[in-house]
């Protein structure tokens, strides 16, 4: 099962989008800013996941998340979060 996630930077402007096996862990990693892609932004809060059954439908639904029509749903779910 491979998860595909998305980060908010509570800091800065900044979405990451990304798939693992293990969320948790990779979370802890992108706070703890042993990324390096992520560290300069930490700390990050979830702001969506989903599960998929393997790698290929996850890299597809990573590929939807991080187009310019995902992104923007991001902000819109980010942004829900916030008030």
């Amino acid at each position: 099962m491979i998860i595909v996630y998305a980060i908010s930077s509570m800091y800065h402007n900044y979405i990451y989008v990304g798939m693992t096996k293990n969320l948790e862990e990779r979370l802890s990693r992108h706070n703890c800013k042993r990324e390096k892609t992520t560290k300069f932004y930490a700390p990050f809060e979830l702001i969506f996941s989903e599960q998929c059954s393997n790698r290929i439908e996850g890299r597809k639904r990573e590929k939807y998340w991080k187009s310019g029509v995902g992104k923007e749903q991001l902000r819109i779910l980010r942004n829900k979060n916030k008030k």
